[in-house]
């Protein structure tokens, strides 16, 4: 088995925080995102990790320190109407590759709470190792579910805890979702459909979940586990903020060499390494490094590094790095 990640997305909605940083390297309760994915990946498993030539450096300096059997697929775009697309670029390597194994395959911008080792079980259990598995969640709210690509299954069994189930079908994105039930981005798929993979990706290079249904649409057997654990997709500011707090839950996250002088801070709230604060008072904020706020109200936001805000009142606002606002 070999496990790939995707992790090339320009990320837009998240700009300016992914302006110049690639998503997966987006810190998350102190650390990147994509550390998440890594350590929880078995040692013995090789990583592919697919990005493009803008956050090719960060990716090559956030390797350094990793493990080794680390691989980095360079997509060469530099803008997103140049990229393969996410199915296109599992297509590329698949085939560029020459891979004949069973893939392990994680989207870069999703964080799982479960443990990927009981995933890789089941998928190896009672002999089904030759059926496609991924990871569904109970999102328990239907208007959320339009969002996403929504399970079905026969009756209830669809919410059953750690159960393999059979598939039915998947609704993309549906407008009157039947279920709250929706795929997140782990999949295991066996090598003997990985030519069926290549083969969809030809015309839908940008359709990652769309493969499942056409699986499903041509009898290919096709099952999913539920975990009961925490799964964010993180695509926006909202979603990174409620990541956050699931976290490190009500309380103040700050690095060792941080400075907090007479402030306040309520919620959840991350400060980042070097960072100073002064007589201000934060409310569910994330502040990254190097940053200086003094005599602020800062509630909902997101800062980027080196920043340096006086005298302001903020609020759910995410700010680009080396922004300066300052009030007299």
């Amino acid at each position: 088995m070999q496990c790939f990640i995707l992790a090339g997305g320009f990320a837009t909605r998240l700009w300016p925080l992914t302006e110049k940083r690639a998503k997966p390297l987006l810190p998350l309760a102190g650390k990147p995102m994509i550390d998440y994915l890594i350590e929880n990946i078995p040692e013995n498993l090789p990583i592919t990790i697919s990005t493009n030539a803008v956050f090719q450096k960060e990716f090559e300096e956030w390797k350094k320190n990793k493990r080794k059997n680390i691989t980095l697929l360079i997509e060469y775009a530099e803008r997103d109407d140049q990229k393969v697309g996410a199915l296109g670029a599992v297509a590329q390597w698949l085939t560029h590759n020459n891979i004949n194994d069973d893939v392990f395959l994680l989207t870069g911008d999703n964080y799982f709470g479960f443990k990927f080792q009981e995933f890789l079980d089941f998928f190896f259990k009672e002999g089904k190792n030759d059926r496609t598995l991924f990871v569904a969640h109970d999102i328990k709210d239907k208007e959320k579910a339009k969002q996403f690509g929504v399970v079905l299954s026969d009756g209830m069994k669809n919410k059953i805890f750690n159960q393999r189930i059979l598939a039915k079908d998947l609704q993309e994105k549906p407008l009157m979702p039947l279920s709250t039930i929706v795929s997140t981005g782990c999949y295991i798929f066996p090598k003997h459909t990985l030519p069926k993979i290549v083969a969809f990706a030809e015309g839908h290079p940008d359709n990652l979940g769309g493969v499942i249904a056409h699986f499903l649409h041509t009898k290919e057997p096709v099952d999913y586990v539920i975990f009961n654990e925490s799964w964010f997709d993180i695509g926006s500011f909202d979603a990174y903020l409620e990541a956050t707090k699931a976290l490190i839950g009500n309380a103040n996250q700050c690095h060792e060499t941080a400075t907090i002088k007479q402030t306040l801070c309520n919620g959840s709230t991350v400060i980042g390494a070097h960072s100073s604060l002064e007589g201000s008072t934060l409310t569910d904020s994330v502040i990254f490094e190097h940053c200086s706020i003094r005599n602020c109200i800062i509630e909902r936001c997101v800062i980027d590094n080196h920043c340096t805000l006086e005298n302001i009142e903020l609020r759910g606002q995410m700010l680009r790095e080396g922004t300066t606002l300052r009030r007299s």
